[in-house]
């Protein structure tokens, strides 16, 4: 029993954090105002899976 509440434990780990992830992320653009535009982000995803080792859009208002 003990070990199927820690596996289940172990599970919810990795979703906390990228739930803790995304609040930060909100608050930071709340407080800011910076975005890359969905346009913005597919063109450089798009780049590098051609390969292309690109930077990554800069964050505007």
């Amino acid at each position: 029993m003990r070990a199927a509440f820690e596996q289940d434990q172990m599970s919810r780990r990795p979703s906390d954090a990228f739930r803790e992830a995304a609040l930060e992320a909100w608050a930071h653009h709340v407080g800011t105002g910076l975005h890359v535009t969905r346009a913005e982000a597919d063109a450089w995803l798009a780049e590098l899976e051609a390969g292309n080792d690109v930077e990554p859009p800069r964050a505007h208002r």
